[in-house]
């Protein structure tokens, strides 16, 4: 249990490493952002990352997502990917990625199993093998060590110990990864988004060494990236198929910064540009959206106010709500409890959308 320093309430739903309630947050987000910028800090730079996005007066500005750090000479952008070598990028680039892949028997645990081509068949026979789950295919996984949020709660957080090495793979090889048996890629992380680059060019390989076949191109992502970038991820998961899944982590925005260091912004807008594209393909969906229920922070009114987000946009959209597990900075938390889990169900459905699911049900706990 836990104490907020601002209000001095005590909750097993406050993180001990956060020290801040929801409410706090919420309402009394400058008096507690000193908080909320002391922790991020402690959290990013054990990892020997900049403590917020480098503004240098003298440096050179990187595009790819909402952070547009301004990196001055020496100096790492806030993904530590990208820096300043003598007024030159020292980075990933298009034709190298810091990475890791395998492959993952269809159908998988992905965040859209229950209404892409791999886990139903939708689409058949244009994006899928089989009528039904693609039983004997993989999915070429990929991981991008690198991310441009720092969520507190991350799950795959061991990747900030590999943005040092030289995991060097180049699009070429990644694209070479795809087999006979391989019928999606899906970049995921981390996230892709500081290594869009790379993605784009191995994914345009491996459509034109696959040419004539079945191959779908997925992401998992923020949705934090320029929208330039955006449109070239969509344009190839329309044509092949497969699906752009946004992790939208809180309405809020006071709620998000403090989660995850910054703002949903930019991910909020490029979720709408990409319900623009709904209308080019219906079957297999090509956007979907989901949400980690974090106990204390992301409760029944977030979710009702993404989902009635997503809603107002287009009501078709595939929802999922993911079930917490204590990791990272907040491992003191409890996980979702089923009624928290089935709550938050009832209000996204209450906000007008027609498909929402449950997931992560095995981690589901009781009671808060």
């Amino acid at each position: 249990m836990a104490k907020c320093i601002n209000c001095g309430q005590e909750s097993i739903l406050i993180s001990k490493f956060l020290n801040l309630c929801a409410k706090c947050i919420k309402e009394k987000f400058e008096k507690v952002l000193p908080q909320i910028r002391k922790i991020h800090a402690i959290s990013h730079e054990r990892f020997g990352l900049p403590a917020e996005p480098p503004k240098s007066e003298d440096g050179i500005k990187c595009d790819f997502c909402i952070n547009e750090c301004i990196i001055g000479e020496g100096e790492k952008g806030y993904c530590g990917l990208r820096k300043n070598d003598g007024g030159k990028f020292k980075a990933p680039s298009g034709e190298r990625g810091n990475l890791s892949w395998y492959y993952d028997s269809l159908p998988t645990n992905c965040v859209g199993d229950w209404v892409c081509p791999g886990g139903t068949g939708a689409g058949y026979p244009k994006f899928s093998y089989s009528e039904g789950p693609e039983y004997g295919y993989k999915n070429l996984a990929v991981f991008y060590h690198g991310c441009s949020f720092n969520c507190l709660f991350c799950q795959n957080w061991h990747f900030r110990e590999y943005i040092e090495s030289k995991q060097n793979i180049t699009a070429y090889e990644l694209a070479s990864a795809v087999d006979s048996r391989t019928s999606c890629i899906c970049y995921f992380g981390g996230d892709p988004t500081p290594q869009l680059s790379h993605a784009i060019k191995a994914s345009r390989l491996a459509l034109k060494m696959n040419k004539g076949r079945i191959l779908r191109i997925c992401w998992e992502t923020n949705g934090s990236m320029n929208q330039r970038l955006l449109k070239k991820m969509l344009e190839l998961s329309l044509e092949s198929g497969g699906c752009v899944k946004f992790d939208l982590k809180a309405w809020n925005e006071n709620l998000h910064i403090a989660l995850c260091g910054v703002s949903n912004r930019r991910t909020l807008e490029n979720f709408a540009y990409a319900s623009e594209w709904i209308k080019y393909r219906k079957d297999p969906p090509l956007l979907i959206a989901s949400t980690l229920l974090v106990p204390g922070y992301v409760d029944e009114n977030e979710v009702y106010q993404i989902a009635k987000f997503i809603a107002d946009l287009n009501p078709e959209i595939p929802y999922s709500l993911l079930g917490f597990y204590p990791h990272f900075y907040m491992p003191d938390l409890p996980t979702t409890s089923r009624n928290h889990a089935q709550k938050c169900r009832e209000v996204a459905l209450k906000a007008g959308l027609k498909k929402v699911k449950i997931g992560n049900i095995h981690l589901l706990g009781n009671t808060y």
